[in-house]
């Protein structure tokens, strides 16, 4: 469930990081969520729900709303539902990991993103310094690699790609440092629960 305060983490803990405006969430964020744990090596998982994405020209629904929502979808003792970004005033997500850096000095943290923010994160604001950061771990779906791996990102950093049998290293990796990991996806979206008009007062299963 989500709780109104910044998570505690012990020192050398590894903290995957999993941001987005989750509107709404689904067992799709949670599925990803449990295989970025397990592939990586991750000691917990924290979902930053997003006040808004800049990237984004709509507004997405309360935040409240996405909180409790998202409290329901992802129920699992190792994963903290947060609302770091709204408690920090930063919506850009390098302005996010610098004051987590500086809260938790002690913590390796790491960045979660599936296969498609990796072939648009040039567009994000300060995009190497968070590259240079952390550690990104990219979650793909099987077969949906190639514009990602093309992407100026991937191009700009393939030296410091981390092989897919060494993912499990990815959290002890010094930045820059990253690596894709294939796993089934859950077919499911949040654009297209909130194009059928599923995004409601109840929160839904899938």
């Amino acid at each position: 469930m989500f709780r109104s305060a910044i998570p505690y983490a012990r020192p050398g803990q590894v903290i995957g990081l999993f941001g987005g405006s989750f509107d709404p969430p689904h067992q799709g964020h949670a599925h990803v969520t449990l295989e970025a744990m397990k592939a990586f090596g991750l000691d917990q998982v924290w979902w930053l729900v997003s006040p808004g994405n800049p990237l984004k020209l709509k507004g997405p629904a309360p935040l409240a709303k996405r909180l409790r929502a998202a409290g329901e979808v992802m129920r699992h003792p190792r994963v903290e539902i947060t609302d770091i970004e709204s408690q920090t005033g930063t919506r850009a997500t390098a302005d996010t990991l610098a004051i987590l850096q500086r809260l938790y000095p002690q913590v390796r943290f790491v960045w979660l993103m599936g296969a498609d923010n990796l072939a648009q994160f040039h567009k994000w604001k300060d995009w190497r310094l968070i590259m240079d950061s952390v550690p990104v771990g990219v979650v793909a779906r099987p077969g949906d690699r190639i514009s990602a791996r093309m992407s100026p990102a991937a191009r700009l950093y393939g030296k410091y790609r981390i092989d897919g049998h060494a993912r499990h290293l990815l959290g002890r990796a010094h930045a820059p440092a990253w690596c894709f990991v294939n796993v089934p996806m859950v077919d499911v979206s949040s654009t297209e629960i909130r194009t059928r008009g599923g995004w409601g007062d109840e929160v839904l299963p899938e």
